[in-house]
């Protein structure tokens, strides 16, 4: 036995040591990798891991690339998905179409405090407020002509309300949306117009400025009825004209046609930058662009409108067909520049087409007044217009010329007056040439000879027949002169008949 295990232990232990160098071969070699590992690190890398940092930076630029697509792509899921939700929210909402066409939430400018209109350089102009309905206050300026801005300073609202009576003519003007009767292009035809004579009696309807109560057309309209019979009230027989600008020809036309059918029309109606009904002036808005080619455009946005009580058809009010009783019946003058961006002048112009023949004005002067382009005047700047003053002397001329305080003569007075007093001593200023900075509309004066020759040479001379500021157009083949332009139709035949020789021939 003892032999017989001798050689086990023996191999056993042979192999332990086989064993042991074994591990210490192993781990030599081990040592031996980890110290090339680290000459290799510390030598920098070899030309195989380049390749494989530019493909980890084109994963990472990949990675970027398809984030932001995806991105892009959200937000534009989200704007398509805006834009196809508007409508159907107007549709459902019908209420913010009209607070987008009235935009009396928009007050420019902010910061004016409406009590003053001294702040604005109006130091001849009183603030009202008018009680139309209950919860309803209107809150309304009135600016008398520029030559009595002495005598108005300090004065209440009592002397503003008598001088109504004076014999200056009254204009009614109502502005369009958005901002407050203190904006700026407002002010400055207020400025215009009181320097041309005419007292400015203007407000804000129910839900603009400091008025109080809520928007709609048929409030609108109340309440610049009761303006104008506030007006007729204190003004006696002095001529009243209404100016509408933008949508207050909306409210303007809308008026007068409730004024004619009473049968107290006023004296005439002005329209500057007007449109035919709210539908087509929606339509051509440039808001309206991006969905003017959207399917169902009219069902989406213009029904609504309809539904809303809101129409303010122009074109309808004013030009009703021949056999209705229901029309306007007074002189009619249209203001529209070409570059209007807002109230396209396509829509002037097809108004104006739409009168001219109409029945309605067969006794009355329907008159439209382009401005070019390159004038610059766009939709609110007309009042710029160097003629403006030369245009509006057509309203007294439609009724007759003031006389003494409260009469008036008739128009066919003024015919006889022209052609039988050479020396126009008593030609009323607003007959004059508007280069004179006294003549007001309504007083009678004395005129040196010469500057009276002066003046009745201006006034025979015809205005120019081209042009897209001045008077335009013929009649019977020969210029018409201002007068023998704005007179009725049945005057300015009169007018013709006595004197065919007046106006001297178109050349």
């Amino acid at each position: 036995m003892r032999k017989r295990t001798e050689p086990v232990a023996l191999e056993h232990e042979r192999h332990a040591a086989s064993g042991s160098s074994s591990a210490g071969s192993a781990a030599a070699a081990l040592d031996a990798d980890c110290r090339l590992k680290q000459n290799l690190y510390l030598a920098g890398p070899g030309p195989a891991e380049p390749r494989c940092a530019a493909d980890a930076g084109m994963k990472r630029a990949l990675g970027r690339r398809k984030g932001l697509c995806f991105r892009l792509r959200k937000i534009l899921l989200c704007v398509v998905g805006l834009y196809m939700a508007i409508p159907f929210l107007i549709k459902l909402c019908p209420g913010i179409q009209a607070k987008l066409i009235f935009l009396n939430f928009v007050r420019v400018p902010y910061f004016i405090d409406l009590k003053k209109p001294q702040d604005q350089g109006l130091n001849h102009t009183c603030n009202y407020y008018l009680q139309p309905e209950e919860d309803v206050t209107l809150g309304v300026w009135h600016t008398v002509p520029a030559v009595w801005w002495k005598n108005a300073q300090g004065k209440d609202q009592m002397w503003y309300e008598d001088a109504l009576a004076s014999s200056h003519p009254i204009i009614l003007y109502l502005h369009g949306n958005a901002g407050t009767r203190g904006g700026d292009h407002r002010v400055e035809l207020y400025k215009v117009l009181s320097s041309l004579g005419y007292h400015v009696v203007t407000f804000d309807y129910r839900g603009w400025g400091d008025s109080v109560g809520t928007p709609s057309e048929r409030g609108m309209t109340y309440d610049a009825l009761h303006v104008f019979d506030w007006i007729k009230a204190r003004s006696g027989d002095n001529p009243v004209y209404i100016w509408g600008h933008s949508l207050g020809t909306g409210v303007a036309t809308n008026l007068v046609r409730r004024l004619c059918e009473r049968e107290t029309p006023p004296d005439a109606l002005i329209l500057e930058s007007p449109f035919t009904n709210i539908r087509e002036e929606a339509k051509s808005h440039p808001f309206s662009v991006i969905y003017r080619y959207f399917p169902g455009f009219d069902w989406f946005f213009l029904d609504p409108i309809t539904s809303s009580g809101i129409q303010f058809a122009n074109d309808e009010n004013a030009f009703l067909p021949p056999c209705s009783v229901k029309h306007i019946s007074c002189s009619l003058l249209i203001l529209h520049a070409e570059d209007d961006p807002v109230v396209p002048f396509q829509l002037g112009r097809k108004l104006y087409n739409i009168a001219a023949p109409s029945r309605s004005f067969r006794d009355f002067k329907v008159q439209f007044i382009p401005f070019h382009s390159d004038l610059g005047y766009r939709h609110k700047y007309i009042y710029k217009s160097p003629e403006l003053p030369r245009i509006l002397r057509f309203p007294p001329l439609v009724q007759g010329i003031p006389g003494e305080v409260g009469t008036r003569a008739p128009a066919l007075s003024v015919i006889r007056h022209l052609k039988e007093h050479e020396d126009v001593s008593l030609v009323p200023p607003f007959l004059r040439p508007a280069r004179h900075p006294g003549d007001v509309p309504g007083e009678r004066t004395r005129m040196p000879a010469g500057q009276a020759e002066e003046a009745l040479a201006d006034l025979r001379r015809p205005p120019p027949v081209a042009g897209s500021t001045g008077f335009c157009g013929q009649r019977g083949g020969r210029a018409c002169g201002p007068l023998s332009l704005l007179l009725p139709l049945n005057l300015r035949s009169c007018w013709e008949d006595s004197d065919r020789a007046f106006w001297p021939s178109a050349s």
